[in-house]
């Protein structure tokens, strides 16, 4: 009798892949927000076009209190995205990852009604001389928000074009002071298994939802945490009330509704590469010339138009952060 193979429920099957021919002290706290700004690791700058083609759809959001007066932010000029056309805002609504919920894209959007995402804590901890544990009601109301529109790349070889609200992840970095020996930040989502019920499903994985990066990735100005999309803020599909946005690398490492970010010495374990190291690194830079094992990195499917396009080293950010890669 021939072996019979079961993979683990965490695979995801070539037949739902686009083929490639087919394509803690809220004062203290207030206070470094204050100072986010100065003495601190610098930050790459850049610029990349003026606007992009087309409307600014609309989106349904979640309520977010007191932020809620902060949408629309202003589009920063030099993260407008020249020359793409935004992904339809019903379709980044509906066609969402986030195992949490269900594996299936299209179910998200229908199972988060139970998920509470105010009020919402986050800590912000680790090798850091200032922790903090603050409301991110009070954590937005300190920033000032701005409109970055980005391209997102999905490891499973599909495209959106997205307008994110937010700010960059290294103003909130400012303000705890990272000590020297930090040298990744680890991010945690929330492990709410009687809200969210993907948990309970899948009950082989590593739950809580962990994701990392380098110090020096998390600094770029291209990272950005996001608290809205479309000029609302964020639906819990999409990662409600607080995200991560990494546009150079698959979408898995932009995690999702973060309840914790550390700052840590070592290499921390992630959900996906420690399910599969060979298929989700750590590093996950976008590279079309690296296929993953069970298909190609080489063309992406736009999701709402259909369109097959080249994929773009480091997703088009390469004149960015090649350099931290020893490429720029």
């Amino acid at each position: 009798m021939s072996n019979i193979i079961v993979p683990p429920r965490w695979r995801i099957p070539e037949s739902q892949v686009t083929s490639e021919s087919a394509f803690r002290n809220r004062r203290a706290f207030l206070h470094e927000i204050g100072l986010a700004g100065a003495g601190l690791l610098a930050v790459t700058q850049m610029g990349c076009g003026k606007e992009v083609d087309g409307p600014k759809p609309a989106a349904t959001a979640v309520a977010a209190g007191s932020t809620t007066g902060k949408y629309p932010a202003p589009r920063n000029p030099a993260f407008s995205g020249k020359g793409l056309v935004l992904t339809e805002a019903s379709v980044t609504a509906e066609y969402n990852n986030f195992y949490e919920f269900s594996t299936s894209k299209d179910r998200v959007h229908k199972l988060v009604d139970k998920f509470t995402v105010e009020p919402w804590t986050i800590r912000i901890d680790g090798l850091c001389e200032k922790p903090m544990t603050v409301d991110v009601r009070e954590l937005v109301d300190q920033f000032t928000l701005e409109e970055r529109v980005y391209r997102f790349r999905c490891v499973e070889a599909w495209a959106m074009i997205v307008p994110w609200t937010g700010f960059p992840l290294a103003k909130l970095l400012a303000a705890v002071q990272p000590k020297s020996e930090a040298k990744f930040v680890r991010f945690t989502t929330a492990n709410r298994p009687d809200q969210m019920p993907g948990i309970a499903r899948l009950r082989e994985y590593p739950w809580p939802y962990t994701e990392g990066l380098r110090i020096d990735e998390a600094l770029n100005d291209l990272v950005l945490v996001a608290t809205g999309i479309y000029g609302k803020p964020l639906p819990k599909q999409n990662g409600a009330p607080l995200r991560l946005v990494v546009p150079w690398k698959y979408g898995y490492k932009s995690i999702k509704s973060v309840v914790r970010i550390e700052l840590v010495s070592k290499q921390p374990s992630t959900l996906w590469e420690t399910l599969a190291p060979d298929e989700y690194p750590f590093e996950s830079n976008v590279d079309p010339k690296v296929p993953h094992p069970r298909w190609s990195q080489a063309s992406e499917r736009l999701v709402d138009s259909g369109d097959r396009v080249a994929t773009l080293p480091y997703n088009g950010y390469g004149e960015f952060v090649a350099r931290l890669y020893g490429k720029g």
